[in-house]
This record gives C-alpha cells, structure tokens and sequence, in this order.
C-alpha cells in the first residue's frame, strides 16, 4: 500500500483537464513544450518555466533552455510565470499589486532541495516571489497555479481534496 506524503497540482491544464504544455512522465514526453508567446493569460507571461526531474537533481529552467535537459529527464511540467529566474523576481511583477489570489510554486534552493509553496491566504506575483527569492534562497522559482491550488500534506495539518487537475506531483513511500 502506498501513503502519500505530499500531492499538489503540478501547474495549469486544458479544458480537456490535459497538462498545458511540457509534459514528461517516466521519460516520455505526452505533451510537447510550448513556446508560443502570448497575452492575457499567466501561462504565456515570460518567462515561463519548466520543473524537471533528471536522474540525480531537480531543476526549474526557463521553458527555452528546456532543450539542453530534454535527453536526461524523467518528469518534467511546464508552467508560467517564471517567479525567479537567475536570481532576479520576474521583471513583470509589480511590487504592491493589487493582483491577489492564492498561489502555488516550486523551487529548487541553493543547495538542490525542492521547495513547493502554497499561499493560505491571497498574495500578489511579485510577495510570492520575494519568500522563493529571499526567504527560501531559489535562484530558480515557477509558479504553478493560482485560485484551483490545492495541496495535501498530512505533516502539516493540510488536507485539501478534490478539483479538476492536468497533472499532479506526489510524493509516496
């Protein structure tokens, strides 16, 4: 029997419920990258990202320099916006926005551990990125959803069940 130890949405979906964008699960791709550059939605705000998986580390990378990790991944989900990248918050978030939701991310810090974050309450892109920047010391962040963002992690009293999702990432024994 299988206990997970932590689940949450691995970033945004179609209205198909099919990930948007990169997807890689035990090394094959069932989604391809996108690249496309659009307006209007926070998937195409740039940079957008990519959280993967290689046989030895986790990385988040810039969705374009995905190419140089492609033949070495094992999982992989794209998503957007980029919150950090190169140790610098995302120049298109604005300090005390009044754009607030909830909002989940992941990060790898400086010394290679992943960070997944969700926010309790409403918080604007550019706070979200300052704790991954500041805080939790990833040079490297990705948002990964807003308002839909659920986690479930028994060790911290979270349980949040049910939605809609393209993907998942969970951590089982």
């Amino acid at each position: 029997m299988r206990y997970y130890l932590f689940a949450t949405n691995a970033g945004m979906y179609t209205t198909h419920n099919s990930p948007k964008g990169l997807y890689i699960e035990n090394k094959k791709e069932q989604v391809h990258i996108d690249l496309k550059h659009r307006e209007g939605t926070n998937f195409y705000m740039q940079p957008n990202g990519v959280f993967l998986l290689t046989k030895g580390k986790a990385l988040v990378v810039v969705s374009e320099e995905f190419k140089n990790y492609k033949d070495s991944t094992l999982y992989a989900t794209q998503s957007g916006p980029m919150l950090v990248y190169n140790g610098k918050i995302n120049e298109h978030f604005t300090q005390g926005s009044l754009n607030l939701n909830i909002r989940s991310g992941v990060g790898v810090d400086v010394n290679g551990r992943v960070v997944f974050v969700i926010s309790d309450g409403f918080v604007n892109f550019y706070e979200f990125a300052e704790l991954f920047k500041n805080e939790l010391k990833c040079p490297n962040a990705l948002f990964l959803d807003g308002a839909i963002s659920k986690m479930y992690l028994p060790g911290l009293n979270r349980y949040d069940l049910g939605g809609d999702f393209g993907a998942l990432i969970a951590v089982t024994n």
